[in-house]
């Protein structure tokens, strides 16, 4: 049966659309995937020290891939997200099997662009959506390129990389209901979606609109997204938004606040990455950062881990965790930049 997305399509269309590695030797290579996977190692312990969270026994695979594999996965982890919402599309909008194949084909070459640039700037991630137990991904190519742009010592990148990625695999398996917290977001946000098709019109048009400004260099840097949000759906955004940049900022605090007898090279690190961060490449690289709302990721890095400092500064790591206690003791998108609202609610 013909579907809304052609996901097979997505994934080889992303393989075409993303760009070529960095050139390595057989051995460099090897060499590369063997330090990862004990800089993963070497990082979940100091990643238990600096958050006082324990991780139970390691279940989630942790696998050094490249960007064809990255691409596999997360096409794999989309299909699986995306799937009630395309069928809800479907059932609402019924049309012809030859339309809808010529629809899915167009979708899944527009989600294999969208796959495809992505996988040329991700470092790592932890995907929990294609497996239920969750899996460390780290893109040795994109290391390695990133690494030899910034001239910085490869073996103290790769160990800072792995303490974010790690980080987030300690939030998501020593709080247990974290990644059902995560999965029921993302169905309420599925569940949102207005699949009438006058309204859908008016949003596209709004979308359109948004598009010229992302091209004009205006906009919030919150991409395409929120311009398609219906009211309901931005209730939700800013719900997410909330906690990812609560995941991301957790992390980007502990890999910063290693000790220098662990990453020797740590401050000079963090400069020429943020500034890489601050920069965001070429203006077409710009755009697409634009288009996907991965500007408003970069604030979310930024925005969190000044909240994470200042309630770790104000009532310390055990003070901080009780922020993992339930739903209701996670920051709101206001606390967030304001974190003294969160422990005025939280801590009294």
């Amino acid at each position: 049966m013909a579907s809304l997305i052609d996901w097979e399509l997505a994934a080889r269309s992303a393989k075409n659309f993303s760009p070529p590695p960095p050139r390595v030797s057989r051995a460099e290579a090897d060499d590369t995937i063997a330090e990862l996977y004990r800089a993963a190692e070497v990082a979940a312990a100091q990643v238990a020290e600096l958050t006082g969270l324990t991780e139970p026994p390691v279940t989630a695979l942790t696998r050094v891939v490249d960007r064809e594999g990255w691409i596999d996965v997360n096409a794999g982890g989309l299909r699986t997200v995306m799937t009630p919402l395309v069928d809800r599309l479907a059932a609402a909008n019924k049309v012809g099997r030859v339309a809808e194949s010529v629809g899915g084909r167009v979708t899944g070459m527009q989600a294999g662009a969208v796959l495809g640039f992505l996988s040329g700037k991700v470092l790592g991630q932890f995907e929990f959506f294609d497996r239920a137990d969750g899996q460390l991904l780290l893109v040795a190519p994109n290391l390695v390129s990133v690494e030899r742009q910034l001239d910085v010592d490869p073996h103290d990148f790769r160990l800072w990389v792995c303490l974010h990625e790690v980080t987030h695999r300690v939030q998501f398996t020593a709080v247990p209901w974290l990644r059902q917290h995560m999965l029921d977001e993302v169905s309420a946000l599925s569940d949102s979606i207005d699949t009438d098709p006058a309204a859908m019109r008016d949003r596209t048009r709004a979308a359109l609109g948004e598009l010229v400004k992302v091209v004009r260099g205006q906009g919030d840097g919150s991409g395409l997204m929120a311009a398609l949000a219906t009211p309901e759906q931005r209730v939700v955004i800013d719900r997410v938004t909330a906690f990812m940049s609560l995941i991301e900022g957790h992390a980007e605090y502990v890999m910063n606040a290693v000790s220098p007898t662990i990453i020797p090279s740590q401050q000079k690190i963090e400069q020429r990455f943020g500034a890489r961060r601050r920069k965001g490449g070429n203006p077409l690289d710009r755009l697409l950062r634009r288009l996907l709302g991965l500007d408003a990721k970069t604030r979310q890095y930024v925005d969190g881990a000044a909240f994470v400092r200042h309630v770790v500064g104000e009532v310390g790591i055990d003070g901080f965790n009780k922020i993992w206690t339930s739903a209701e003791t996670l920051p709101q998108k206001d606390e967030i930049r304001a974190p003294g609202e969160w422990l005025a609610r939280v801590h009294g």
